[in-house]
């Protein structure tokens, strides 16, 4: 048929040479076209049948060259990564809902890994993780692929955390500074504004230059929107994005949604920009990995979690670094969120977050309670790598408010016994009292960072202690806005 094709195209009756050779070129170019097409045509394709489908998960047979974690494909692109390899069958991860995909339906290789959209273009988008838009702004325009799946930079490559990463919470800012680059855990029960403190922070960068990413894992549509919503009363919708895996989604978009949000942030680190990346929350992460093992019939170790369950947190955040000026120095600082049962922070997963992290920010429902917000508990609260990068200013100021500040808790214990008071321990309470009332700050309020200076250089001057407890944020608003 293309030999036919050829012939009825080629007429060179009447031609010159110069004509001749154009009609000759021409249809050797059709040539080559449809022979490419043709080969393309006839390629096999690798297909193979599903045996099972339940829960989001799937169990083929056939596909023998199928490799591990490799992308699969089902009838109306719907799509798969391969698990599990045994003898007899293959344990295929669903991106998508099952119902859909039956039993007896084919399933095609794609021969390529997970990957996810990247670019300036995801600014301002609310995705999935796969990289389909979830908003009404309609689909994405980027021809840009990375994998989700990428090996964390080496250690020589990795420059010190040099650099403060402001959050605009005066606590955090003061007592436990976090530097670009590193990976501090915000921990605690549910419903103590872990959340919270995340917004906090991405709302801070307004005015800085610092990309942020918001990692929704498991969690309520209406939390999300929530979310969105106060991003963009903010005026920082346009500097993140949003990615999204709510509890209605499959296991598998659940288990993809950190590692996708981490690639679309290192597409910006490796221009040498700074990321923030929030993960909201790996304990739904871990939960969602459990599902997705148990299921596959893996064997469970303790608390019925995979033997793996360390290494696939810890290899989603070595990839947050610093890297060194000939790598163009970008950072990428991860805020992974762990949800605690009862304030028990020596749980499984907690315990692995905190060997993993640089340092916890723990938030105590008995704080939030007595609506000391945030409730951060200092004492229980660590950066081992900010206090390098905190700012002089800062250093100068707070060198014994943490050890005033822990005095101060411990004696206020001793004080509820009402047992009679010395003088000295009188005026250390007093103090303590005004510091605390000094650390309260309203949600989605950040300070700015000479602001912050001001207040902790007037309460460690004393000039809070003659003010009534129930007068001092008024006061401390009024100076911050006569500072600015």
């Amino acid at each position: 048929m293309i030999f036919h094709n050829f012939l009825q195209k080629f007429k060179f009756e009447s031609m010159d040479n110069k004509d001749l050779k154009k009609v000759f070129d021409n249809t050797l170019n059709a040539l080559d076209q449809e022979l490419k097409k043709e080969k393309i045509l006839s390629a096999p394709q690798e297909v193979g049948i599903v045996k099972s489908v339940d829960k989001g998960i799937a169990k083929i047979t056939g596909l023998d060259n199928v490799e591990l974690s490799e992308l699969v494909k089902f009838k109306n692109n719907k799509f798969g990564i391969v698990f599990n390899l045994e003898p007899d069958e293959i344990g295929i991860v669903l991106l998508d809902k099952t119902e859909e995909i039956q039993e007896g339906d084919e399933v095609l290789r794609t021969k390529r890994i997970m990957s996810c959209p990247v670019g300036e273009t995801l600014l301002g988008r609310v995705v999935d993780p796969v990289g389909r838009a979830l908003d009404e702004k309609g689909p994405l325009k980027t021809n840009l692929n990375w994998p989700i799946e990428r090996e964390a930079p080496r250690i020589m490559d990795r420059s010190p955390v040099t650099v403060p990463l402001q959050t605009g919470v005066l606590v955090i800012d003061s007592l436990i500074p976090i530097g670009r680059g590193q990976r501090e855990l915000i921990i605690g029960d549910r419903q103590t504004g872990k959340t919270t403190i995340a917004l906090d922070t991405i709302i801070n960068q307004k005015d800085q230059d610092v990309i942020c990413i918001y990692c929704a894992i498991g969690q309520k549509s209406s939390s999300v929107k929530k979310v969105v919503l106060e991003l963009q009363n903010h005026g920082m919708l346009n500097k993140c994005i949003i990615v999204v895996a709510t509890g209605e989604d499959s296991p598998g978009l659940n288990y993809i949604a950190p590692y996708s949000a981490t690639t679309m942030g290192e597409y910006f680190r490796d221009q040498g920009k700074d990321v923030l990346v929030v993960y909201d929350d790996l304990t739904r992460h871990a939960w969602s990995y459990r599902e997705i093992s148990l299921l596959l019939r893996r064997p469970p170790a303790r608390e019925a979690y995979p033997g793996d369950i360390f290494y696939i947190h810890a290899r989603l955040l070595e990839r947050a670094t610093h890297l060194k000026d000939k790598f163009k120095g970008g950072s990428l600082t991860a805020l992974p969120i762990i949800e605690t049962e009862a304030q028990n922070i020596a749980a499984y997963i907690p315990t692995n977050l905190i060997s993993i992290t640089d340092g916890q920010i723990y938030l105590s429902p008995s704080l939030f309670q007595e609506g000391q917000l945030p409730a951060i508990d200092v004492g229980k609260s660590v950066s081992r790598v900010g206090g390098k990068t905190q700012l002089l200013a800062y250093r100068s100021i707070v060198k014994d408010l943490r050890l005033t500040y822990s005095q101060f808790q411990e004696l206020e214990i001793f004080s509820r016994f009402g047992t009679h008071l010395e003088e000295e321990t009188q005026k250390i309470l007093e103090r303590g009292y005004r510091v605390r009332e000094v650390l309260k700050q309203m949600e989605y309020h950040p300070k700015p960072v000479f602001g912050q200076i001001v207040i902790l250089q007037a309460l460690m001057h004393g000039l809070f202690d003659d003010i009534k407890l129930e007068n001092i944020s008024k006061v401390k608003e009024k100076i911050i806005n006569h500072a600015l």
